[in-house]
């Protein structure tokens, strides 16, 4: 599987880049999979897409300052690279936990369940990163240690394995499990809960076969942060769990 050419196209001197096309395609399809599924949720579509406007934006800049403050030797004094968000160099957890966080903030002002909320947009970031993750290929990054596999990504002429790949794979399967989930969903949380159980689970996994893991010290962060969010996200849903099922003995 050979790396293609990052450039798509010129438009007025300017190249636009795969990774950016494949980035913007995979927020789209997972704006329009949120939007159709709202009204299960009992949440008004206009006011779903205020929420993906104001979200969408700060997860990028979250996902773009995450990435460059774990390479701040790098890119230390050059705003230019900092800002050239075409180049790649988004990294997921930083687009989550900054995504998540205003979609929380703006829930207490607009009195919006956010539970209830981010259950509906947990299946849609799911499929977005399924789709965005193909930027990596495009970029020649993300990849893992050396292999014969047939399916390696050919880079510089050597074959690496394709996390890039792997990750795509599981986020669509998972895409498939939670929209399985949230239609029989027991409470509220429960999507939520499960993707952050079973991506992070999967990135653990996949992150110990790369080779350009942001680090924390000794420790792959992705891989250290993905085992505080399975653990806190079991915590939680134990706990909602057991509170949803108390709620309908009552009933």
């Amino acid at each position: 599987m050979p790396t293609p050419d990052p450039v798509a196209f010129s438009l007025f001197g300017v190249n636009i880049m795969w990774y950016g096309i494949t980035v913007t395609l995979g927020i789209i399809l997972a704006v329009l999979v949120a939007y159709w599924r709202a009204p299960k949720h009992d949440i008004d579509r206009d006011r779903l897409l205020t929420f993906i406007l104001i979200c969408v934006p700060v997860g990028i800049i979250g996902a773009r300052a995450y990435y460059v403050l774990f390479n701040w030797s790098s890119y230390a004094g050059d705003i230019g690279r900092i800002l050239n968000f075409r180049a790649g160099g988004l990294a997921v957890h930083g687009g989550l936990i900054a995504g998540l966080a205003m979609g929380a903030i703006l829930c207490l002002i607009w009195k919006v369940r956010p539970l209830n909320l981010m259950d509906l947009c947990a299946p849609a970031i799911a499929l977005g990163q399924a789709i965005g993750r193909w930027g990596n290929w495009f970029n020649g990054e993300a990849h893992g240690g050396p292999t014969d596999l047939p399916w390696a990504v050919v880079i510089d002429g050597q074959t690496y394995h394709p996390t890039f790949l792997y990750e795509s794979i599981w986020c669509f399967i998972l895409f498939i499990i939670l929209i399985c989930v949230d239609n029989r969903r027991q409470f509220e949380g429960q999507v939520l809960l499960l993707y952050g159980i079973l991506y992070s689970c999967e990135r653990f996994l996949v992150e110990a076969l790369r080779t350009d893991s942001l680090m924390i010290g000794p420790f792959k962060q992705a891989q250290v942060i993905s085992l505080v969010i399975i653990i806190v996200c079991l915590i939680f849903y134990v706990i909602l769990n057991k509170k949803s099922g108390r709620e309908s003995r009552r009933q």
